[in-house]
């Protein structure tokens, strides 16, 4: 059995006419948790943050790549989505948001053993917060698994490993087939060009070497934010180097051997062959901008018409999108949302 400790309440406005909602910290620990490819850490730490009562019906939401659980506490996420009146009210629902094994403040290769740490997949993931709810959080039942960009990939991969333990899914910003194309080969570069500075020193630096801030914009600028959406913010070349210069001036907590991990361990994702095994009600949302996953590459199509009981809906592109990102502005699908939950019979 793992160790549940709370580690503080505090209270959140998520909008400014939002009332507080309580949300409570905790870290689950894992004891000698083996992962997929066989290797174990003595103690795994899963870090989570929740709102509202553990009594309600509960709803698992999953950060992207780089990202954490605080993360989609932002207003254009959790704002539009967790308030009074809103579709995952959590007056209403138990919201669960943990950081994924390499993010956050759960276990990361920084916390010490930088490139020694094992290997991690996304299944890893999926089966160490499966055991953050069930033992942790005491949680048997999901409502709902939504998730973003990772989060999203991670979503399919949930409905597949435990069909049955929610009632209903929502990936968003997520390609239900193996990485691959610009999506794999701009994740290679990234890793690559860390690698590739002398002062990542192979993962033993003194401090964080400047290519992974170079890297990581680099990655942002091609893979999302729409082509319509960054000509409207950068109309002219003196406005995109305005852009570039204050990406890589800002403040950054990313440490590189994180950042390593955390691409690469999307690497063997592929939920094409067990599609047909998802039997919950899902609802895949995408945008037409997406630069990682292009919708004309037909893979959605392909693959929800597997899923017994799926659905995907289509953001169209405009200028005020953003591209990948775009599903992160729950604004522009959050009606979709509340239909499809409207729909949703309980599995339990």
């Amino acid at each position: 059995m793992g160790i549940l400790r709370s580690v503080g309440l505090i209270f959140l406005f998520l909008t400014s006419a939002a009332a507080a909602q309580e949300r409570r910290e905790g870290d689950f620990a894992l004891p000698n948790f083996t992962f997929r490819d066989g290797s174990k850490i003595a103690a795994l730490s899963m870090h989570y943050i929740t709102l509202g009562d553990p009594k309600s019906p509960a709803v698992l939401v999953l950060h992207g790549t780089s990202g954490n659980g605080a993360g989609l506490l932002s207003k254009d996420f959790g704002g539009e989505l967790f308030g009074p009146g809103q579709p995952l009210d959590a007056a209403k629902y138990f919201i669960i948001l943990p950081d994924m094994i390499g993010t956050g403040k759960s276990s990361k290769p920084s916390d010490g053993l930088k490139m020694k740490f094992p290997r991690y997949t996304y299944d890893d993931m999926v089966a160490s917060t499966h055991r953050l709810l069930s033992e942790g959080l005491k949680v048997k039942h999901l409502r709902l698994v939504v998730g973003q960009s990772m989060g999203g990939m991670l979503t399919w991969v949930w409905g597949e490993t435990y069909p049955d333990f929610m009632d209903g899914l929502v990936p968003l910003a997520a390609t239900p087939a193996a990485m691959s194309g610009r999506n794999w080969l701009t994740r290679r570069m990234l890793i690559e060009t860390i690698k590739s500075d002398p002062a990542w020193n192979n993962g033993d630096y003194a401090s964080q070497p400047r290519s992974l801030k170079i890297a990581n914009a680099a990655f942002g600028f091609g893979t999302s934010g729409g082509n319509l959406g960054l000509q409207k913010r950068a109309p002219t070349r003196a406005a995109a180097d305005t852009m570039l210069e204050a990406q890589l001036a800002a403040a950054s907590t990313a440490d590189a051997n994180d950042t390593i991990y955390q691409f690469d361990a999307s690497r063997d994702y592929d939920p094409a062959p067990k599609l047909a095994s998802i039997t919950a009600p899902l609802l895949a949302i995408t945008s037409a901008d997406d630069e990682r996953n292009p919708p004309e590459t037909g893979l959605m199509q392909r693959g929800i018409a597997q899923v017994k009981k799926g659905q995907a809906f289509l953001i169209p592109e405009s200028a005020d999108t953003r591209g990948h990102g775009t599903t992160g502005m729950a604004r522009l699908w959050k009606d979709r949302l509340t239909k499809f939950l409207g729909a949703l019979a309980s599995r339990e």
